[in-house]
């Protein structure tokens, strides 16, 4: 993806921790105290800890859009002026650069950067950020522009800190399929948040005892393995999340709350059996399920009997936990689950599957399903076989500021655009085509797709943001990734040759998929995905 000419600088910042259960499509409930059954069952860790809040992390700075074509303002607070200046003149390294001239032009405008860090966050991960035109500036519109480097600090200690948490960078993309009208002054940057250092969650003794902590961390090395929990002081354990649960970190913590502190085969067995029943007739299955995987293999026996059961729930449920203990007969369950047209668990089956089991065997199971009749359980095994880095896909960078995966299998044709996370269009049954005799245009007039009847191309036309008299054309063939490269694509010259492209943005594209659909244009449905939560999550 692009560079910023602005690279900014990582460090690791305070974690706020919010607890949040492992849900999904399914909603399940309830927080780690809960998981805990006291008295004749034994005590579990959190009966005996605070499980942090566990959660997203508000992130906050501020920063410079470039590119705006004259709808920026030159105005700015002088406090945010001066940390401005020094930010550009040390990540540019050199004083030679007119930073005043650059914050006062009208090409560019200075933003709020807000994000939500994903909770216990890896280095590197990358989340949504929303960027805002500051309160009481000229600035009439963000469309078009590019975010330079910001350090995010934790919102709660703006100001208080040296220690930026994150580093947000990357084009600014504003919706233009919603019906309530654009906002051009607020914009989001789809995955560009980056985050610098691995996030530790940890345990905090509710009576701070040295035995005691070391009796938690002794218990969860021995359950998880070595080095899982470290006693870092009477009243703290800093954990681990194990390399099975690396894409399920809130499962894991989940599963340490519900985990016995002391164990004999006998009460095991008294344990397993209740939190069968549990699984198997109340109301609190998330609860049961967690905690029959807490207690590791002891448990498999019994869950195997469910797995059999005609409670589509009970069968999913006990299925997914068999799965995270190692159990083959678990996967092979959800895979049936998978087969079945007829169950509403089967994106939830293939997701934990991707999540917890040999990547041979989830593609094998994910190939199957990208021909699937429900788009979305499609969607589902293509975002598996994606993760999966999988042969099925074929993708290519376009104009350095999304992807373009083609998933050649039989099914539908069908043209999906992410519009949260990295931006990405997906092209079902590739390759797809358009017919001719089509007129689409932008919203705003100057991007243009003809091709009259009987034409043998497609015409792309695209005018000059501020000249309307200046007008690039290009020709492209009648197959969708075809036209899609050559509107988005930047003009270059790679290895002696000239590449050319208009440069049309990943949101104009998306405006435009969207007509060509609505009108026929291309043998394909269109669908978008939803939009980043992280302004309702702001707000609250």
């Amino acid at each position: 993806m692009k560079n910023s000419a602005m690279k900014g600088i990582f460090a690791a910042g305070m974690v706020l921790f919010l607890f949040g259960g492992c849900g999904g499509p399914i909603a399940d409930s309830g927080g780690l105290g809960e998981l805990g059954e006291a008295g004749e069952l034994g005590t579990t860790i959190a009966e005996l800890t605070e499980i942090f809040p566990y959660g997203a992390i508000r992130l906050k700075g501020y920063a410079l859009v470039g590119g705006l074509n004259g709808t920026g303002s030159s105005q700015c607070p002088a406090p945010i002026r001066t940390y401005l200046e020094k930010y550009i003149l040390q990540e540019l390294s050199s004083n030679r650069v007119d930073v005043e001239r650059i914050i006062a032009s009208n090409e560019t405008a200075v933003v709020t950067v807000e994000g939500m860090m994903p909770p216990a966050a890896a280095k590197n991960e990358h989340f949504d950020v929303v960027v805002t035109a500051l309160a009481g500036t000229d600035t009439r519109s963000l469309e078009g522009g590019w975010l330079y480097g910001a350090d995010l600090y934790e919102a709660q200690r703006l100001g208080m800190t040296l220690t930026p948490a994150a580093l947000a960078e990357g084009a600014v993309f504003i919706d233009r399929l919603g019906s309530g009208g654009e906002n051009k002054e607020t914009g989001y940057i789809l995955g560009g948040g980056t985050v610098q250092e691995e996030y530790k969650m940890n345990l905090m003794l509710r009576e701070p005892d040295y035995k005691r902590s070391s009796d938690i961390r002794n218990r969860l090395d021995e359950r998880f393995g070595y080095g899982t929990g470290r006693a870092i002081s009477p009243g703290l354990i800093e954990l681990t999340v194990p390399e099975k649960y690396r894409d399920g970190k809130k499962r894991f913590f989940s599963v340490v709350g519900a985990t016995y502190l002391s164990e004999s085969p006998e009460i095991v067995e008294r344990r397993v059996m209740h939190h069968i029943g549990r699984l198997a007739s109340s109301e609190e299955k998330w609860a049961s399920e967690i905690a029959l995987e807490a207690m590791g293999s002891a448990s498999l026996a019994k869950l195997s009997a469910l797995a059999n059961s005609s409670n589509p729930e009970v069968r999913f449920r006990a299925a997914r936990c068999m799965m995270n203990l190692g159990s083959e007969r678990g996967f092979e369950v959800l895979r049936e689950i998978l087969q079945d047209k007829g169950s509403s668990y089967r994106v939830e089956a293939l997701e934990a599957m991707t999540s917890a089991w040999n990547s041979r065997d989830v593609a094998g199971a994910a190939r199957a399903l990208v021909s699937d009749e429900d788009f979305d359980v499609r969607l589902a095994a293509y975002e598996s076989l994606s993760k999966l880095d999988d042969i099925t896909i074929t993708r290519e960078e376009v104009g350095e500021n999304f992807y373009l995966d083609q998933v050649s299998q039989f099914s539908r044709p069908a043209v999906y655009v992410y519009r949260s996370g990295q931006p990405r269009v997906v092209l079902f049954r590739a390759p797809i085509y358009c017919r001719d005799d089509i007129f689409i245009q932008s919203s705003d007039g100057t991007i243009t797709i003809n091709a009259g009847a009987g034409q043998d191309y497609v015409s792309l036309m695209r005018k000059h943001p501020r000249r309307a008299n200046v007008l690039a054309q290009l020709k492209s063939s009648f197959e969708l990734a075809d036209i899609i490269r050559t509107l988005c694509e930047e003009p270059t010259v790679h290895a002696g040759q000239t590449q050319f492209g208009l440069g049309v943005s990943y949101c104009e594209l998306i405006e435009l998929l969207a007509q060509m659909s609505e009108k026929g244009a291309m043998e394909a449905e269109f669908r978008a995905g939803s939009l980043p939560k992280i302004g309702v999550n702001i707000k609250n």
